[in-house]
């Protein structure tokens, strides 16, 4: 990886999301130093909208690879987008192959997230078949309902509270407040904040849930060997893992159980390909698109003993401004810095071990791990400053 860019993060951008996306693909290669017409691979993971029913309309809902490479004026050799579990993991596994097969030189990497007006995540069913019969018409719908489950599993089986939860939206806004393009740019949150935000799906609150947005990253990846011609220190790929796919159940019915045993053989995947183990990681970047989620990556990479999440949280265990501590939302996160869907996490494992993180820059990072969406049904990709 030699070369990012990323717009600022709004709740709605006011252009639409292909010309955003446009312009920060640009800005990517311009800053890993090249010039649009060597860049001969593109790769992405569209997400739909999910704010109630909208059209999917390619450069305004969502912006695919090959709408992004026809619109920046290119003819490339290599284009694709991921669909699969791990979105993230999925597209950069896209990206290291195409490069290490030939297929591409450069290929630029991106993610643009839409938010359409009107409420996020509305039901717009007036009837409804299938499995869904069983869940849907009793308001058991979209992913507030999914993620309380195994939420509240984990509350009364380890006796955890939310209080205890308080701390990881401190400590995700705290380190989003400080990251100028994030939605939450100079905006802290205190766990009395926190507590005294309404309940959305008890008991998920509305600071546990990531902020949707209009946003765009992108990132340039290539050969180590080309790499040494460009400007900015590269920073490697050295392994990913995507979930294997979870117990078929009712839908977004996700029991804790399915979570950790899922998320155990993602971090098996995850630690056999990149050859390391959790005790060579200095800079774990977990997903929290829902604040559990902080909880249950933890546990399932081994940071920390299963059940012991939230007393490690507590006691400082991810405390980015120790240096002692695993920064594991150093970056903000999807909570610090908007519903970015894993790209803060990326970002900032390829900020810090590219030296590029400024203020914020931690010394000794080495090895990182950005995570993606839940341990049973995402991913994660472990990224080294040195070639393994």
């Amino acid at each position: 990886m030699v070369g990012y860019a990323h717009s600022p993060v709004t709740r709605h951008a006011g252009r639409p999301l292909g010309a955003v996306a446009v312009d920060t693909a640009r800005a990517a290669i311009v800053d890993a130093g090249l010039e649009v017409g060597q860049v001969d691979g593109f790769v992405t993971s569209a997400l739909f909208p999910t704010a109630g029913s909208h059209a999917v309309v390619d450069g305004e809902s969502l912006v695919s690879a090959d709408w992004l490479a026809a619109h920046l004026g290119t003819i490339p050799r290599y284009v694709a987008g991921f669909q699969g579990i791990g979105q993230i993991p999925g597209m950069v596994g896209l990206a290291v192959n195409a490069v290490a097969s030939g297929a591409a030189d450069y290929v630029l990497l991106h993610r643009a997230l839409h938010n359409p007006t009107g409420r996020y995540h509305g039901n717009p069913m007036t009837t409804v078949a299938g499995a869904q019969q069983w869940t849907a018409p009793q308001g058991f719908f979209g992913p507030l309902s999914m993620i309380a489950l195994p939420y509240t599993e984990y509350l009364q089986r380890y006796r955890a509270d939310r209080d205890a939860m308080a701390a990881v939206l401190v400590e995700a806004r705290k380190n989003g407040a400080r990251i100028p393009w994030s939605y939450w740019y100079k905006q802290p949150l205190t766990a009395e904040e926190y507590r005294a935000a309404p309940m959305l799906s008890d008991p998920i609150g509305r600071f546990d849930c990531d902020l949707p947005v209009d946003g765009v990253a992108a990132f340039i990846l290539t050969s180590a060997q080309r790499a040494r011609d460009l400007p900015h220190r590269p920073v490697y790929v050295a392994g990913y893992a995507s979930s294997p796919p979870p117990p078929r159940r009712l839908p977004l019915h996700w029991p804790l159980d399915d979570i950790m045993t899922g998320g155990a053989e993602t971090a098996r995947r995850l630690w056999d390909s990149a050859g390391i183990r959790p005790t060579d990681v200095d800079l774990p970047q977990v997903y929290d698109g829902f604040s559990p989620f902080v909880w249950f990556w933890l546990e399932a990479l081994g940071f920390c003993p299963v059940g012991e999440a939230h007393r490690f949280i507590q006691d400082g265990g991810i405390d980015s401004d120790n240096p002692t501590a695993l920064p594991a939302l150093s970056g903000g996160g999807a909570l610090g810095n908007g519903r970015m869907h894993g790209i803060p996490q990326m970002l900032e494992c390829y900020l810090q071990l590219a030296g590029r993180a400024g203020d914020r820059q931690r010394e000794q990072a080495t090895v990182g791990v950005a995570c993606h969406s839940s341990p049973h049904y995402g991913g994660a990709v472990a990224y080294t400053s040195e070639p393994g």
